[in-house]
């Protein structure tokens, strides 16, 4: 065998591949949950409306679906994309955890991905609870529930938290103030559970598990002058 085929079948040699399979390959969390989002969405898309509210209202990670059992309701949920148009919601899946699994790696992308939306999910969904338990007006056990949202703001949140001083200083402040005014005039659960997502990877962005793949310059406090 040639030299070049033998660096060819090691891998040593350069790699000839599109850069976009480059970079998918790199990506393989990011591109793995936009496959899922896209094929979900494409399934949706061709059902009819009573089809695609029966499957929205199977998979919301509801109260009554807590009380009965159906956990997997919290995985499922997030691969809906609800609230906005689909292409907008992968879109922004793929910018925002493809540039976390890029700086940190899939396991701590995924981990703050995950921990924003299980979170979140019980934080806002145990809050329904007490509320229905007191029976307090306007709660409701068979909520819908579904999206990509609270995951999403727990990795943005995160990367803010991460990123340069003047971002990561200025940066969750006006998240969190743009959050709580979007609650304040919807008042909807899912508002409050963006709010607790943000806190969420706020304070991941503190563990030195993440801490410790980001560059010292951008963690380290400026000395007083």
């Amino acid at each position: 065998m040639a030299p070049a085929d033998r660096g060819a079948g090691t891998g040593s040699g350069p790699d000839t591949r599109h850069p976009a399979l480059r970079v998918a390959a790199r990506l393989r969390l990011t591109t793995a949950y936009v496959l899922l989002l896209t094929v979900t969405a494409w399934w949706l898309a061709g059902q009819g409306h009573a089809a695609r509210a029966r499957f929205v209202r199977h998979n919301s990670s509801n109260v009554h679906h807590m009380e009965v059992g159906k956990w997997w309701t919290m995985f499922t949920s997030g691969l809906v994309v609800d609230g906005v148009p689909a292409w907008a919601g992968i879109a922004a899946v793929a910018v925002a955890l493809g540039l976390a699994e890029w700086r940190w790696g899939p396991a701590r992308a995924g981990a703050v991905f995950v921990a924003g939306h299980l979170g979140a999910t019980l934080l806002t969904e145990g809050a329904m609870w007490v509320m229905l338990t007191a029976r307090i007006p306007g709660a409701l056990s068979r909520a819908r529930d579904v999206g990509i949202s609270y995951g999403l703001v727990a990795t943005v949140g995160c990367l803010v938290a991460l990123g340069p001083a003047p971002l990561r200083r200025y940066g969750p402040p006006v998240l969190a103030a743009a959050l709580a005014v979007a609650w304040a005039l919807d008042q909807q659960l899912a508002d409050a559970g963006h709010l607790v997502a943000l806190g969420i990877g706020v304070l991941a962005a503190r563990t030195a598990w993440l801490r410790a793949r980001v560059p010292a310059s951008r963690t380290s406090v400026p000395a007083a002058r």
